[in-house]
Protein backbone atom coordinates (compact mmCIF):
# COMPACT_ATOMS: atom_id res chain seq x y z
CA UNK A 1 0.00 0.00 0.00
CA UNK A 2 1.27 3.42 -0.91
CA UNK A 3 2.52 5.34 2.11
CA UNK A 4 0.77 8.60 1.11
CA UNK A 5 -2.59 7.03 0.35
CA UNK A 6 -5.25 9.74 0.22
CA UNK A 7 -8.33 8.66 2.16
CA UNK A 8 -11.76 10.20 1.61
CA UNK A 9 -13.29 9.17 4.95
CA UNK A 10 -12.33 11.32 7.92
CA UNK A 11 -13.31 11.73 11.58
CA UNK A 12 -14.52 14.81 13.42
CA UNK A 13 -13.22 14.11 16.94
CA UNK A 14 -15.33 16.89 18.44
CA UNK A 15 -18.54 15.11 17.40
CA UNK A 16 -17.40 11.57 18.21
CA UNK A 17 -18.82 10.14 21.46
CA UNK A 18 -16.82 6.93 21.39
CA UNK A 19 -19.86 4.70 20.79
CA UNK A 20 -19.36 1.38 19.05
CA UNK A 21 -21.71 1.85 16.07
CA UNK A 22 -18.89 2.27 13.53
CA UNK A 23 -16.70 -0.22 15.37
CA UNK A 24 -19.22 -3.00 14.80
CA UNK A 25 -19.91 -2.26 11.14
CA UNK A 26 -16.43 -1.63 9.73
CA UNK A 27 -15.78 -4.54 7.32
CA UNK A 28 -11.99 -4.45 7.73
CA UNK A 29 -11.85 -3.81 11.50
CA UNK A 30 -10.12 -0.51 10.79
CA UNK A 31 -11.70 1.33 13.72
CA UNK A 32 -10.79 1.30 17.40
CA UNK A 33 -12.09 3.36 20.32
CA UNK A 34 -9.20 5.07 22.07
CA UNK A 35 -9.32 7.88 24.66
CA UNK A 36 -13.07 8.24 24.27
CA UNK A 37 -13.26 8.55 20.49
CA UNK A 38 -12.87 6.50 17.33
CA UNK A 39 -9.49 6.07 15.65
CA UNK A 40 -9.32 4.98 12.01
CA UNK A 41 -6.40 2.79 10.92
CA UNK A 42 -5.47 4.14 7.49
CA UNK A 43 -3.82 0.88 6.48
CA UNK A 44 -7.08 -1.02 6.92
CA UNK A 45 -9.63 1.57 5.76
CA UNK A 46 -11.14 0.94 2.32
CA UNK A 47 -13.23 4.16 2.28
CA UNK A 48 -16.45 2.20 1.84
CA UNK A 49 -18.34 4.83 3.84
CA UNK A 50 -20.13 2.30 6.05
CA UNK A 51 -19.07 4.22 9.17
CA UNK A 52 -20.53 7.42 7.71
CA UNK A 53 -23.91 5.77 7.25
CA UNK A 54 -24.15 4.26 10.75
CA UNK A 55 -22.63 7.02 12.91
CA UNK A 56 -25.50 8.51 15.01
CA UNK A 57 -23.48 11.65 15.76
CA UNK A 58 -22.37 12.45 12.18
CA UNK A 59 -18.75 12.26 13.33
CA UNK A 60 -17.60 10.50 10.15
CA UNK A 61 -17.63 12.45 6.92
CA UNK A 62 -16.62 12.10 3.30
CA UNK A 63 -13.86 14.35 2.03
CA UNK A 64 -14.35 15.63 -1.52
CA UNK A 65 -14.09 18.76 -3.62
CA UNK A 66 -16.60 21.59 -3.30
CA UNK A 67 -18.67 22.84 -6.23
CA UNK A 68 -16.62 26.03 -6.13
CA UNK A 69 -13.84 24.04 -7.84
CA UNK A 70 -15.52 25.01 -11.13
CA UNK A 71 -13.91 28.44 -10.78
CA UNK A 72 -10.45 26.87 -11.09
CA UNK A 73 -10.93 26.04 -14.79
CA UNK A 74 -11.79 27.95 -17.95
CA UNK A 75 -13.92 25.10 -19.28
CA UNK A 76 -15.64 22.47 -17.15
CA UNK A 77 -17.36 19.19 -17.99
CA UNK A 78 -19.67 17.41 -15.55
CA UNK A 79 -19.49 13.62 -15.32
CA UNK A 80 -22.74 12.68 -13.56
CA UNK A 81 -22.85 9.14 -12.18
CA UNK A 82 -26.07 7.31 -13.19
CA UNK A 83 -27.09 7.21 -9.51
CA UNK A 84 -27.58 11.00 -9.57
CA UNK A 85 -30.72 10.56 -11.65
CA UNK A 86 -32.35 8.40 -8.98
CA UNK A 87 -32.16 11.14 -6.33
CA UNK A 88 -35.02 13.21 -7.76
CA UNK A 89 -38.69 12.54 -7.23
CA UNK A 90 -41.08 12.73 -10.20
CA UNK A 91 -38.23 13.04 -12.70
CA UNK A 92 -39.44 11.87 -16.11
CA UNK A 93 -36.60 13.13 -18.29
CA UNK A 94 -32.84 13.12 -17.71
CA UNK A 95 -32.70 16.28 -19.78
CA UNK A 96 -33.78 18.26 -16.71
CA UNK A 97 -30.61 17.16 -14.93
CA UNK A 98 -28.34 17.95 -17.87
CA UNK A 99 -29.91 21.37 -18.31
CA UNK A 100 -29.63 22.02 -14.57
CA UNK A 101 -25.93 21.09 -14.50
CA UNK A 102 -25.21 23.59 -17.23
CA UNK A 103 -27.19 26.13 -15.24
CA UNK A 104 -24.85 25.51 -12.30
CA UNK A 105 -21.91 26.62 -14.44
CA UNK A 106 -20.75 23.50 -16.26
CA UNK A 107 -19.93 24.15 -19.91
CA UNK A 108 -20.72 20.61 -20.98
CA UNK A 109 -22.04 17.32 -19.58
CA UNK A 110 -20.74 13.86 -20.45
CA UNK A 111 -22.84 11.11 -18.90
CA UNK A 112 -20.92 8.31 -17.20
CA UNK A 113 -23.81 6.05 -18.22
CA UNK A 114 -22.70 6.41 -21.86
CA UNK A 115 -19.25 5.08 -20.99
CA UNK A 116 -20.85 2.31 -18.91
CA UNK A 117 -22.57 1.02 -22.04
CA UNK A 118 -19.22 0.85 -23.82
CA UNK A 119 -17.70 -1.04 -20.87
CA UNK A 120 -20.62 -3.51 -20.98
CA UNK A 121 -19.98 -4.15 -24.66
CA UNK A 122 -16.24 -4.61 -24.11
CA UNK A 123 -16.90 -6.89 -21.12
CA UNK A 124 -18.92 -9.20 -23.36
CA UNK A 125 -15.94 -9.38 -25.72
CA UNK A 126 -13.46 -9.86 -22.89
CA UNK A 127 -15.35 -12.81 -21.43
CA UNK A 128 -14.99 -14.75 -24.69
CA UNK A 129 -11.19 -14.81 -24.40
CA UNK A 130 -9.68 -18.16 -23.50
CA UNK A 131 -6.89 -16.67 -21.37
CA UNK A 132 -9.31 -15.06 -18.91
CA UNK A 133 -9.47 -16.41 -15.36
CA UNK A 134 -13.08 -17.00 -14.34
CA UNK A 135 -15.08 -15.74 -12.67
CA UNK A 136 -14.20 -12.23 -13.76
CA UNK A 137 -14.87 -9.77 -10.91
CA UNK A 138 -16.07 -6.30 -11.83
CA UNK A 139 -13.64 -3.45 -11.16
CA UNK A 140 -16.41 -0.83 -10.97
CA UNK A 141 -16.51 -0.67 -7.15
CA UNK A 142 -13.15 0.59 -5.76
CA UNK A 143 -13.98 -0.61 -2.24
CA UNK A 144 -14.32 -4.19 -3.50
CA UNK A 145 -11.09 -3.98 -5.50
CA UNK A 146 -9.27 -2.64 -2.45
CA UNK A 147 -10.54 -5.32 -0.08
CA UNK A 148 -9.52 -8.00 -2.58
CA UNK A 149 -6.01 -6.54 -2.75
CA UNK A 150 -5.82 -6.74 1.05
CA UNK A 151 -7.38 -10.11 1.81
CA UNK A 152 -7.57 -12.30 -1.29
CA UNK A 153 -4.22 -12.74 -3.08
CA UNK A 154 -5.55 -15.45 -5.39
CA UNK A 155 -8.42 -13.29 -6.60
CA UNK A 156 -6.37 -10.29 -7.68
CA UNK A 157 -6.01 -11.62 -11.22
CA UNK A 158 -9.77 -12.22 -11.42
CA UNK A 159 -10.46 -8.48 -11.33
CA UNK A 160 -11.59 -7.00 -14.62
CA UNK A 161 -8.63 -5.14 -16.21
CA UNK A 162 -10.88 -2.88 -18.27
CA UNK A 163 -11.10 0.63 -16.81
CA UNK A 164 -14.28 1.58 -14.92
CA UNK A 165 -16.80 3.81 -16.76
CA UNK A 166 -15.73 6.99 -14.95
CA UNK A 167 -12.22 6.78 -16.43
CA UNK A 168 -13.44 6.13 -19.95
CA UNK A 169 -16.02 8.89 -19.62
CA UNK A 170 -13.31 11.31 -18.45
CA UNK A 171 -11.04 10.41 -21.38
CA UNK A 172 -13.84 10.82 -23.91
CA UNK A 173 -15.02 14.07 -22.31
CA UNK A 174 -11.54 15.58 -22.37
CA UNK A 175 -11.00 14.49 -25.97
CA UNK A 176 -14.32 16.03 -26.99
CA UNK A 177 -13.52 19.30 -25.20
CA UNK A 178 -10.12 19.60 -26.88
CA UNK A 179 -11.61 18.84 -30.30
CA UNK A 180 -14.37 21.43 -29.94
CA UNK A 181 -12.08 24.00 -28.26
CA UNK A 182 -8.52 23.56 -29.60
CA UNK A 183 -7.53 26.85 -28.02
CA UNK A 184 -7.78 25.27 -24.55
CA UNK A 185 -4.85 23.54 -22.84
CA UNK A 186 -5.21 20.47 -20.60
CA UNK A 187 -4.89 22.71 -17.55
CA UNK A 188 -7.80 24.85 -18.75
CA UNK A 189 -10.20 21.91 -18.87
CA UNK A 190 -11.77 20.64 -15.65
CA UNK A 191 -13.38 17.21 -15.76
CA UNK A 192 -15.59 17.06 -12.65
CA UNK A 193 -16.94 13.68 -11.54
CA UNK A 194 -20.17 13.72 -9.52
CA UNK A 195 -19.67 10.75 -7.20
CA UNK A 196 -22.13 8.88 -4.96
CA UNK A 197 -19.49 7.40 -2.64
CA UNK A 198 -16.15 8.16 -0.95
CA UNK A 199 -14.46 5.05 -2.37
CA UNK A 200 -14.66 6.55 -5.85
CA UNK A 201 -13.15 9.78 -4.51
CA UNK A 202 -10.17 7.83 -3.17
CA UNK A 203 -9.90 5.96 -6.47
CA UNK A 204 -9.52 9.22 -8.37
CA UNK A 205 -7.34 11.02 -5.82
CA UNK A 206 -4.84 8.13 -5.70
CA UNK A 207 -4.51 7.90 -9.49
CA UNK A 208 -5.49 4.26 -9.74
CA UNK A 209 -6.02 4.79 -13.47
CA UNK A 210 -2.36 5.79 -13.76
CA UNK A 211 -1.53 8.37 -16.40
CA UNK A 212 -5.01 7.83 -17.83
CA UNK A 213 -6.63 9.57 -14.87
CA UNK A 214 -8.30 12.48 -16.65
CA UNK A 215 -10.61 13.43 -13.76
CA UNK A 216 -9.72 16.84 -12.36
CA UNK A 217 -11.94 16.90 -9.28
CA UNK A 218 -14.69 14.93 -7.52
CA UNK A 219 -17.79 16.51 -6.01
CA UNK A 220 -20.57 14.70 -4.15
CA UNK A 221 -23.99 13.72 -5.44
CA UNK A 222 -25.40 15.25 -2.25
CA UNK A 223 -23.95 18.72 -2.91
CA UNK A 224 -25.02 18.69 -6.54
CA UNK A 225 -28.51 17.46 -5.64
CA UNK A 226 -29.28 20.39 -3.35
CA UNK A 227 -27.77 22.87 -5.81
CA UNK A 228 -29.81 21.39 -8.64
CA UNK A 229 -33.10 21.64 -6.74
CA UNK A 230 -32.97 25.42 -6.95
CA UNK A 231 -31.42 25.55 -10.40
CA UNK A 232 -34.00 23.24 -11.98
CA UNK A 233 -36.78 25.54 -10.76
CA UNK A 234 -35.13 28.55 -12.41
CA UNK A 235 -34.82 26.87 -15.81
CA UNK A 236 -38.29 25.34 -16.09
CA UNK A 237 -39.18 27.34 -19.22
CA UNK A 238 -35.92 26.68 -21.09
CA UNK A 239 -35.64 23.87 -23.68
CA UNK A 240 -34.56 20.47 -22.40
CA UNK A 241 -31.19 18.93 -23.14
CA UNK A 242 -31.24 15.47 -24.69
CA UNK A 243 -29.79 12.44 -22.93
CA UNK A 244 -27.46 10.06 -24.72
CA UNK A 245 -27.86 7.27 -22.16
CA UNK A 246 -29.86 4.09 -22.53
CA UNK A 247 -31.37 1.48 -20.27
CA UNK A 248 -28.06 -0.38 -19.96
CA UNK A 249 -26.06 2.65 -18.83
CA UNK A 250 -28.65 3.86 -16.31
CA UNK A 251 -28.93 0.29 -15.00
CA UNK A 252 -25.34 0.42 -13.73
CA UNK A 253 -26.53 2.55 -10.80
CA UNK A 254 -28.32 -0.43 -9.21
CA UNK A 255 -27.24 -3.92 -8.26
CA UNK A 256 -27.40 -6.30 -11.20
CA UNK A 257 -27.36 -3.59 -13.86
CA UNK A 258 -23.79 -4.24 -14.93
CA UNK A 259 -24.04 -8.03 -14.71
CA UNK A 260 -27.27 -8.34 -16.67
CA UNK A 261 -25.81 -6.23 -19.49
CA UNK A 262 -23.21 -8.87 -20.36
CA UNK A 263 -26.01 -11.07 -21.76
CA UNK A 264 -24.63 -14.12 -19.96
CA UNK A 265 -26.67 -16.10 -17.47
CA UNK A 266 -23.58 -17.34 -15.61
CA UNK A 267 -23.31 -14.32 -13.36
CA UNK A 268 -23.77 -13.32 -9.75
CA UNK A 269 -24.63 -9.84 -8.45
CA UNK A 270 -24.46 -8.94 -4.75
CA UNK A 271 -24.57 -5.74 -2.72
CA UNK A 272 -23.81 -4.72 0.85
CA UNK A 273 -20.22 -5.06 2.02
CA UNK A 274 -20.92 -8.00 4.35
CA UNK A 275 -22.67 -9.95 1.58
CA UNK A 276 -19.83 -9.14 -0.81
CA UNK A 277 -17.22 -10.44 1.64
CA UNK A 278 -19.23 -13.65 2.00
CA UNK A 279 -19.26 -14.07 -1.79
CA UNK A 280 -15.51 -13.41 -2.03
CA UNK A 281 -14.87 -16.05 0.62
CA UNK A 282 -16.89 -18.55 -1.40
CA UNK A 283 -15.09 -17.69 -4.64
CA UNK A 284 -11.75 -17.98 -2.84
CA UNK A 285 -12.79 -21.42 -1.57
CA UNK A 286 -13.81 -22.46 -5.11
CA UNK A 287 -17.46 -22.87 -4.08
CA UNK A 288 -18.57 -21.21 -7.33
CA UNK A 289 -17.23 -23.11 -10.32
CA UNK A 290 -19.89 -22.24 -12.90
CA UNK A 291 -19.73 -18.43 -12.88
CA UNK A 292 -18.29 -16.28 -15.64
CA UNK A 293 -18.88 -12.85 -14.10
CA UNK A 294 -19.37 -11.43 -10.60
CA UNK A 295 -20.67 -7.94 -9.86
CA UNK A 296 -20.11 -6.77 -6.27
CA UNK A 297 -21.24 -3.45 -4.83
CA UNK A 298 -20.10 -2.46 -1.34
CA UNK A 299 -23.17 -0.26 -0.87
CA UNK A 300 -26.64 -1.68 -0.34
CA UNK A 301 -28.68 -1.38 -3.52
CA UNK A 302 -25.58 -0.59 -5.57
CA UNK A 303 -24.14 2.87 -6.25
CA UNK A 304 -27.50 4.43 -5.37
CA UNK A 305 -26.69 3.47 -1.77
CA UNK A 306 -23.47 5.46 -1.61
CA UNK A 307 -22.68 7.50 1.51
CA UNK A 308 -22.58 10.72 -0.54
CA UNK A 309 -26.10 10.25 -1.92
CA UNK A 310 -29.38 11.59 -0.57
CA UNK A 311 -32.28 9.29 -1.43
CA UNK A 312 -33.04 5.91 0.10
CA UNK A 313 -31.26 3.43 -2.20
CA UNK A 314 -34.36 1.34 -2.80
CA UNK A 315 -36.48 4.39 -3.56
CA UNK A 316 -33.77 5.62 -5.94
CA UNK A 317 -33.67 2.21 -7.59
CA UNK A 318 -37.43 2.31 -8.20
CA UNK A 319 -37.15 5.81 -9.65
CA UNK A 320 -34.43 4.70 -12.07
CA UNK A 321 -36.51 1.73 -13.16
CA UNK A 322 -39.35 4.08 -14.04
CA UNK A 323 -37.02 6.61 -15.65
CA UNK A 324 -35.36 4.16 -18.06
CA UNK A 325 -38.66 2.66 -19.17
CA UNK A 326 -38.85 4.84 -22.30
CA UNK A 327 -35.13 4.93 -23.10
CA UNK A 328 -33.44 2.93 -25.87
CA UNK A 329 -31.58 -0.19 -24.73
CA UNK A 330 -28.03 0.96 -25.47
CA UNK A 331 -27.35 3.81 -27.92
CA UNK A 332 -23.59 3.71 -27.21
CA UNK A 333 -21.85 0.97 -29.15
CA UNK A 334 -18.12 0.33 -29.81
CA UNK A 335 -16.86 1.38 -33.22
CA UNK A 336 -15.08 -1.96 -33.73
CA UNK A 337 -14.92 -5.49 -32.35
CA UNK A 338 -11.50 -5.14 -30.71
CA UNK A 339 -10.95 -3.59 -27.28
CA UNK A 340 -8.67 -0.50 -27.47
CA UNK A 341 -5.50 -0.75 -25.41
CA UNK A 342 -6.24 2.57 -23.75
CA UNK A 343 -9.34 1.06 -22.18
CA UNK A 344 -7.26 -1.35 -20.14
CA UNK A 345 -5.84 -0.38 -16.77
CA UNK A 346 -2.13 0.41 -16.60
CA UNK A 347 -1.87 -0.94 -13.05
CA UNK A 348 -2.39 -4.54 -12.01
CA UNK A 349 -4.09 -5.16 -8.69
CA UNK A 350 -1.41 -6.41 -6.30
CA UNK A 351 -1.80 -8.24 -3.03
CA UNK A 352 -1.01 -5.85 -0.21
CA UNK A 353 -2.14 -7.31 3.14
CA UNK A 354 -3.01 -4.98 5.99
CA UNK A 355 -2.97 -7.72 8.63
CA UNK A 356 0.73 -8.55 8.42
CA UNK A 357 1.85 -9.19 12.01
CA UNK A 358 5.56 -9.15 11.21
CA UNK A 359 7.84 -9.29 8.18
CA UNK A 360 9.70 -12.12 9.92
CA UNK A 361 7.85 -15.42 9.44
CA UNK A 362 8.87 -16.94 12.79
CA UNK A 363 7.89 -13.81 14.69
CA UNK A 364 4.54 -13.64 12.89
CA UNK A 365 3.81 -17.30 13.72
CA UNK A 366 4.69 -16.74 17.39
CA UNK A 367 2.45 -13.66 17.52
CA UNK A 368 -0.39 -15.61 15.90
CA UNK A 369 -0.01 -18.33 18.53
CA UNK A 370 -0.08 -15.71 21.28
CA UNK A 371 -3.24 -14.18 19.81
CA UNK A 372 -4.98 -17.54 19.78
CA UNK A 373 -4.01 -18.25 23.39
CA UNK A 374 -5.16 -14.85 24.63
CA UNK A 375 -8.41 -15.10 22.66
CA UNK A 376 -9.22 -18.38 24.42
CA UNK A 377 -8.99 -16.63 27.79
CA UNK A 378 -11.22 -13.73 26.80
CA UNK A 379 -15.00 -13.92 27.44
CA UNK A 380 -15.89 -14.16 23.75
CA UNK A 381 -18.78 -11.70 24.05
CA UNK A 382 -17.51 -9.38 21.29
CA UNK A 383 -19.14 -6.49 23.15
CA UNK A 384 -16.75 -3.79 21.93
CA UNK A 385 -16.31 -2.18 25.35
CA UNK A 386 -12.56 -2.74 25.11
CA UNK A 387 -12.41 -0.50 22.04
CA UNK A 388 -11.94 -3.38 19.58
CA UNK A 389 -14.70 -4.86 17.40
CA UNK A 390 -14.37 -8.38 18.81
CA UNK A 391 -12.33 -10.47 21.23
CA UNK A 392 -9.97 -11.79 18.55
CA UNK A 393 -9.16 -8.27 17.39
CA UNK A 394 -8.65 -7.28 21.04
CA UNK A 395 -6.22 -10.18 21.49
CA UNK A 396 -4.31 -8.97 18.44
CA UNK A 397 -4.17 -5.44 19.88
CA UNK A 398 -2.73 -6.84 23.14
CA UNK A 399 -0.03 -8.80 21.31
CA UNK A 400 0.86 -5.69 19.28
CA UNK A 401 1.07 -3.70 22.55
CA UNK A 402 -1.71 -1.41 21.34
CA UNK A 403 -3.96 -2.30 24.27
CA UNK A 404 -3.88 -4.11 27.63
CA UNK A 405 -6.01 -6.90 29.11
CA UNK A 406 -7.54 -4.63 31.77
CA UNK A 407 -9.38 -2.75 28.99
CA UNK A 408 -11.80 -5.69 28.95
CA UNK A 409 -14.62 -4.78 31.36
CA UNK A 410 -15.39 -8.43 32.07
CA UNK A 411 -11.79 -9.11 33.10
CA UNK A 412 -11.66 -5.83 35.03
CA UNK A 413 -14.73 -6.81 37.07
CA UNK A 414 -13.12 -10.18 37.77
CA UNK A 415 -9.92 -8.46 38.96
CA UNK A 416 -11.87 -6.11 41.21
CA UNK A 417 -13.74 -9.03 42.71
CA UNK A 418 -10.53 -10.96 43.32
CA UNK A 419 -9.04 -7.92 45.08
CA UNK A 420 -12.10 -7.67 47.31
CA UNK A 421 -13.20 -4.29 45.96
CA UNK A 422 -16.92 -3.73 46.45
CA UNK A 423 -18.40 -3.24 42.97
CA UNK A 424 -21.52 -1.46 44.29
CA UNK A 425 -19.37 0.94 46.30
CA UNK A 426 -17.21 1.59 43.24
CA UNK A 427 -20.32 2.35 41.19
CA UNK A 428 -21.57 4.73 43.88
CA UNK A 429 -18.24 6.59 43.86
CA UNK A 430 -18.46 6.84 40.06
CA UNK A 431 -21.97 8.32 40.23
CA UNK A 432 -20.84 10.88 42.79
CA UNK A 433 -17.89 11.84 40.60
CA UNK A 434 -20.18 12.35 37.59
CA UNK A 435 -22.53 14.49 39.68
CA UNK A 436 -19.67 16.69 40.89
CA UNK A 437 -18.34 17.16 37.35
CA UNK A 438 -21.84 18.06 36.12
CA UNK A 439 -22.24 20.67 38.88
CA UNK A 440 -18.88 22.22 38.01
CA UNK A 441 -19.93 22.68 34.38
CA UNK A 442 -23.33 24.10 35.34
CA UNK A 443 -21.69 26.60 37.73
CA UNK A 444 -19.04 27.50 35.18
CA UNK A 445 -16.24 26.79 37.65
CA UNK A 446 -14.01 23.87 36.67
CA UNK A 447 -11.61 24.45 39.58
CA UNK A 448 -14.03 24.05 42.50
Amino acid sequence: MMADYKHSVSLDIEKCKGCTACLKRCPTEAIRIRDGHAVINSRRCIDCGECIKVCPYKAKKATHDALSVLKDYKYTVALPAPSLYGQFDNLDNIGYIIRGLKGLGFDDVFEVACAAELVSAYTRKYLTREDVKKPVISSACPAITRIISMNYPYLCENIMPILPPVDIAAALARSKAKTEHPELSDEDIGIIFISPCPAKVSYVKNDFAGERNYVSAVVSVRDVYFALLDEMKKTEDEPLESTESGMVGIGWASTGGEASAILNEKYLAADGIENCIRVLEQIDNSDFTHLDFVELNACSGGCVGGAMSVANPYVARARLKSLKRYLPVSPNRPASEWIPDEYFSEKEVEYNPYGLLSSDRKTAMRMMSDIEEIAKKLPGLDCGSCGAPNCTAFAEDIVKNESSADECTVILKRILKEKGIDHDLLYSDFCNLVSRETLKKENGDEDK
